[in-house]
């Protein structure tokens, strides 16, 4: 069998993504659904530089300590291309972590697990390389956002 080559990353871009207050939406057995909406936040990075629009929003089910999260909002590229993004991952943390993040602790992402597989959607020629790419972000909770820095898998 031929030697694979490890996968290398190269950032693409941060979003950083304002929220209003969660939602509790509702309970099911051993788990919890919730809904936090998107109100904005920028864009900046070496590829991409622009604004997270207002609406949309991520929705979360917690099962045990493990937190899957489906985001769907817009970003507003500085050309004015409207690009979607649809945003996957999983958040999991030991208790005492958790804890420190819900007491509004800003702590990094070497601290917990928050990883997202982004796919995007755009018809501009010039943004088309998002759609022909696999991405993977690393969140973080910064200053009441959600910060995202999205890398392309090389």
């Amino acid at each position: 069998m031929p030697e694979l080559p490890d996968p290398r990353l190269a950032f693409a871009f941060e979003a950083r993504v304002d929220v209003a207050e969660t939602l509790h939406v509702g309970r099911g057995p051993d788990e919890v659904l919730m809904f936090t909406p998107i109100t904005g936040g920028t864009v900046s990075g070496p590829r991409l530089d622009g604004e997270v629009l207002p609406g949309g929003g991520d929705w979360s089910v917690t099962r045990g300590q493990v937190t899957t999260l489906e985001a769907r909002y817009l970003l507003r590229a500085s050309d004015g291309t409207v690009i979607d993004i649809l945003n996957r991952g999983f958040w999991r943390a030991s208790p005492e972590i958790d804890a420190r993040v819900e007491a509004g602790e800003d702590l990094p992402e070497t601290e917990y697990y928050y990883r997202t597989s982004p796919v995007f959607s755009t018809d501009a020629p010039a943004h088309r390389w998002l759609q022909e790419s696999v991405f993977v972000g690393l969140a973080r909770g910064e200053g009441g956002q959600v910060c995202i820095r999205f890398f392309e898998v090389l």
